[in-house]
């Protein structure tokens, strides 16, 4: 089973892929990396680039399982939070019309399960993925690490009761 954790993000959105095997105690590191938007492009245009983009990814990736993180707003950064609304519904758009079933985590619940900490930061949470897939450096950028997070995290809820059956 392949879990695809996504990041999203108006400039860059960060994916992970992570391979469940029958017998393995932990998921796999498959690929990750970013997908990379024209940041002075109008909005309109940044978001079919972004449909477009994760269309590619879901056809070469063949995910059984999309994850993202649930919306979480800070009353300080209010219009942060609405712009991210944007790419996070071209996200689950993308899901949906690929025929990808999607789930979505909390972002404290991604760091606690990744770090042992709810709040940490972007570094922590950069040298704990470094560290638990065994990467020779930090994935960069912080975009790449949240998105493994994301699909190490719903790989790792999966594991216990994931079997291959055929």
């Amino acid at each position: 089973m392949r879990v695809l954790g996504i990041d999203p993000g108006l400039s860059l959105t960060g994916y992970g892929c992570m391979e469940l095997a029958e017998g393995e105690p932990e998921p796999r590191l498959i690929e990750a990396g970013v997908l990379r938007l024209k940041s002075k492009a109008p909005m309109p245009f940044r978001l079919a680039q972004l449909h477009d983009d994760l269309g590619d990814l879901i056809e070469q990736l063949q995910p059984d399982l999309m994850v993202v993180e649930q919306l979480f707003s800070h009353y300080r950064h209010v219009r942060t939070s609405i712009l991210m609304g944007h790419a996070r519904g071209v996200v689950l758009l993308a899901a949906q019309l690929k025929g990808v079933e999607l789930d979505e985590l909390l972002p404290t619940e991604v760091k606690k399960a990744i770090t042992g900490h709810g709040h940490a930061s972007k570094i922590q949470m950069q040298q704990a993925i470094m560290v638990q897939c065994r990467l020779s450096e930090l994935p960069s950028p912080p975009d790449v690490a949240d998105a493994i997070a994301i699909a190490l995290c719903a790989g790792r809820r999966l594991a216990p009761t994931y079997e291959v059956v055929g």
